[in-house]
């Protein structure tokens, strides 16, 4: 699709692509902030961790599939079935009348979510030349930032003044526009394909397989890892993905061409995604916790703090496109990238309740850059070593192990989280020697630590501490944010680990060229594309 648009026509088509990779990117966050008062509404606490997993599993779930359609179909009726699907959704989401239908709802939303995150990046390699995209990728990239940082912001905002269903309501405006963009500027793909292209039987056992995987590590957060419930769900998902893979390998049109793993470029790609996104996640999930429960700063500008990262991903993104279009052996910016990553988050680990924010930020700065380096690195050289029918599913599978690699990182560290805390807190209060009179004021394992991250809550409990016992209590505040930072310190020990095993995986990387020209549709200058 390369060279058939230019000018105003291209400027429109790429604004409608990215008000459609925002419109997902920003449901992502935006949801998180209002979730306590759709509970306390709704009446289904039991439900609260559903209302996320079930959007996170779905779109996964759905990625590589409508990677795959987009090849077959074209991008411009994928982009527009996901956006009017998404849009549906959201508003089916503010009508929901209990846990039950939301939980549902976000489901069938998390499904076009799914459509549009691979459908975007796979029009981005359509539309523009190797050299442009690597330029405007950053721009892409810095959407992830912007909705990392506004969606929490827009979330308490409209919850706290218009209710909580506009959460999902504002995504109609945002939809509408994206819908418009796209389906008066973007053109059209010719294509031969028909629905008996379709790999359905190869779609069912994919869900079957993925759908069990994910909502196992989900659960984790209240499961043991070795209760029946999580070894169960493990074993189904893993058979039906043996069973996935034999389909796929006896189909003419297969979601997941297996054969792709032969080509080094991509199969480094997608361990180093699937890595790089446990050390990240591991940064932006629990950093609100470095700075609310260790270093006792209040949401709002605990929100704002984060924004360096994405500053740090943006930039980041934006140099790794200029510099690996001028270094030949430019493998190693992704090796230099997981150096940051691991550098980042192994600084995060020494944080205490002594640490200073500028200290948390430079950290944060870290991680970003690296990040941002990998997204446009290891998307360019992925798209430049397959033929162009591959160009959707190679894009849609480096989303989906970005995905999975976010779904078990966080289930992992979280289970160390949930599993160590407890400990840590205990043994921190237990040396100061309480006396027994303070005792039954003294919080016990995690049962008060949301208390740290409520200024009024803690204010509240304080009061009602007897004047004699201030001093203890702040003592024992101290000791459980101590108690938090000893837990985290684990948990971003481990995001190091993960990133330095992306580093070793980075140096396998092969330096196809990148270098394209026009004709028609994206064809390597050098080297013929893996599967000409």
């Amino acid at each position: 699709m390369s060279g058939e648009i230019h000018g105003r026509r291209l400027v429109l088509v790429t604004v409608g692509i990215m008000l459609a990779l925002f419109l997902a990117a920003l449901d992502q966050t935006i949801v998180g902030t209002a979730l306590p008062r759709i509970v306390a509404e709704l009446k289904g606490l039991d439900y609260y961790a559903w209302v996320l997993t079930a959007y996170l599993v779905t779109s996964t779930i759905m990625t590589p599939i409508s990677g795959k359609l987009g090849d077959l179909f074209g991008r411009k009726p994928l982009l527009l079935v996901g956006m009017v699907g998404f849009v549906l959704a959201s508003a089916l989401c503010g009508q929901a009348q209990d846990m039950v239908q939301l939980v549902a709802f976000r489901g069938v939303q998390g499904l076009f979510g799914g459509v549009l995150f691979s459908s975007v990046f796979a029009s981005i390699a359509d539309l523009f030349t190797i050299e442009r995209r690597s330029r405007i990728q950053g721009l892409f990239g810095g959407i992830f930032g912007i909705a990392s940082v506004v969606g929490p912001t827009i979330g308490g905002y409209l919850t706290d003044n218009v209710g909580w269903r506009w959460v999902f309501y504002v995504n109609v405006p945002v939809g509408l526009a994206a819908i418009l963009f796209v389906l008066f500027t973007m053109p059209r793909t010719e294509h031969n394909a028909t629905w008996r292209d379709i790999d359905f039987v190869g779609a069912a056992a994919l869900t079957a397989g993925l759908a069990p995987l994910l909502v196992a590590f989900s659960i984790t957060r209240d499961h043991a890892w070795g209760s029946p419930e999580v070894l169960g769900l493990l074993g189904v998902g893993a058979l039906m993905l043996v069973v996935f893979y034999f389909i796929e390998r006896r189909t003419d049109h297969p979601i997941v061409p297996f054969v792709l793993f032969k080509n080094r470029t991509f199969a480094v790609s997608v361990l180093a995604g699937f890595l790089v996104a446990v050390g990240m996640f591991g940064a932006i999930v629990y950093v609100p916790l470095v700075y609310q429960g260790v270093l006792g700063i209040a949401a709002t500008n605990s929100g704002l703090l984060i924004t360096p990262m994405m500053v740090g991903l943006v930039l980041g993104s934006i140099t790794s496109g200029q510099l690996m279009l001028r270094i030949k052996r430019y493998r190693y910016l992704g090796t230099f990238a997981m150096g940051l990553v691991a550098l980042g988050t192994f600084l995060m680990s020494g944080i205490s309740t002594d640490t200073q924010q500028i200290e948390v930020v430079r950290d944060l700065v870290i991680v970003g850059l690296g990040v941002g380096i990998t997204f446009p690195l290891y998307l360019n050289s992925v798209q430049s070593a397959v033929e162009p029918r591959y160009i959707g599913v190679v894009t849609s599978q480096i989303q989906f192990f970005r995905n999975v690699g976010a779904t078990i990182g966080t289930a992992v560290l979280g289970s160390f989280l949930s599993q160590r805390l407890p400990t840590n807190i205990t043994a921190r209060i237990d040396a100061l020697n309480l006396p027994a009179q303070f005792k039954q004021f003294a919080p016990s394992g995690t049962g008060n630590i949301q208390t740290l991250f409520d200024p009024a809550s803690l204010a509240a409990a304080r009061a009602a501490v007897p004047q004699a016992f201030g001093q203890t209590f702040d003592a024992v505040i101290v000791a459980v944010r101590a108690g938090l930072a000893a837990t985290l310190h684990d948990v971003f020990l481990a995001a190091s680990a993960a990133a330095l095993l992306a580093l070793v995986a980075s140096l396998f990387l092969d330096d196809v060229p990148i270098r394209m020209r026009q004709r028609g549709r994206n064809i390597p200058e050098a080297a013929p594309a893996f599967g000409d």
